[in-house]
């Protein structure tokens, strides 16, 4: 999507250790514009998916998948980081390692929103080594439910996180594919 593309173009910064910083529109400080675009955007190419339900993992994704869950009319569900005590007890869980944080966290779904037979459209910020994406497909198999596409935002195709998914049968659609990046050079497949 060349809005996107020319936005990290113009916004973005590459940080050392393969880090892209989009987070003065993207994921912290939000260009609401921008978003509902990538929501429209998404929505047009999963029109036919007849997904039920959009997953995103917190808390990154949430605007994304907002976005395109209310052009799609659908609910999103949110994997959390923590169990708070409004939760109960009967979860999925997977673990899921941050690429920018360097940290796991073990991401949790309440069995009450994903159930077996739902068709689930997972949409998130960024798409790298494909970890999150790896954990969010797990709760997924583990409701019974059925995977109808992975979207992110920003996908940095040469970490292989693509390659993982479509293993899996899971078409992978991206609004923006990093080829390469380093400080003052992005190019785009």
């Amino acid at each position: 999507m060349k809005l996107l593309e020319d936005k990290i173009l113009n916004e973005g910064k590459v940080l050392e250790g393969g880090i892209l910083k989009v987070d003065g529109f993207l994921n912290h400080r939000l260009d609401v514009a921008l978003i509902a675009e990538l929501g429209a955007d998404i929505a047009r190419e999963f029109a036919s998916c007849g997904a039920d339900l959009i997953l995103t993992v917190e808390s990154s994704g949430i605007s994304i998948a907002c976005a395109a869950a209310f052009k799609m009319g659908i609910p999103v569900l949110v994997a959390k980081k923590h169990k708070s005590y409004n939760i109960s007890d009967g979860v999925y869980t997977a673990p899921v390692f941050s690429f920018t944080h360097k940290t796991e966290n073990i991401v949790l779904v309440s069995k009450e929103y994903l159930n077996a037979g739902a068709k689930v459209l997972i949409v998130d910020d960024f798409l790298a080594s494909g970890n999150a994406a790896l954990g969010l497909l797990s709760l997924i198999e583990q409701a019974g439910a059925t995977a109808v596409g992975f979207v992110a935002a920003i996908e940095k195709s040469e970490q292989g996180g693509r390659a993982l998914i479509e293993q899996k049968g899971v078409k992978v659609y991206s609004l923006a594919r990093i080829k390469e990046m380093r400080a003052g050079d992005i190019k785009f497949e």
